[in-house]
């Protein structure tokens, strides 16, 4: 078992799942069937299917997605390699390295940072000027 950490403003809606359509007790699935026994493929599609049209989803939509979602959204928020591994519970860099995507946001992020180091003067903007370091 391991710890995910998730934003404080999912803390109601991931707590009122657990409540009502999660297994009971701290080794129980947070995915269940609905007579609350393990999701198999057979018994997860049509629910799948139903959650994804009331959710306005189109089918190309797939279960695994959300988590490519999540960890793409991780990885623009500045997760390294390394801890996307780790909420990932994945030991290879290869597959941290799939979520990592280039979008134009996180470049223009980087290019302001960039601008921000060259006007202090090459330093790290947080540093407050102290111009003989610059974090890696």
């Amino acid at each position: 078992m391991r710890t995910v950490s998730f934003p404080g403003e999912l803390v109601d809606a991931i707590t009122r799942h657990l409540e009502h359509y999660a297994a009971a007790g701290q080794d129980g699935h947070v995915f269940v069937g609905p007579q609350g026994g393990q999701l198999r493929r057979s018994n997860f599609r049509d629910d799948w299917v139903k959650a994804r049209k009331d959710a306005g989803a189109t089918a190309e939509l797939h279960f695994h997605d959300l988590r490519h979602t999540g960890n793409t959204l991780a990885s623009t928020a500045g997760a390294s390699t390394r801890e996307l591994m780790t909420r990932m519970g994945h030991s290879s860099s290869r597959v941290a390295l799939i979520y990592q995507h280039t979008t134009s946001d996180r470049d223009r992020a980087i290019a302001d940072r960039l601008g921000a180091m060259i006007r202090d003067g090459g330093g790290d903007p947080s540093d407050n000027g102290d111009m003989g370091s610059a974090r890696t």
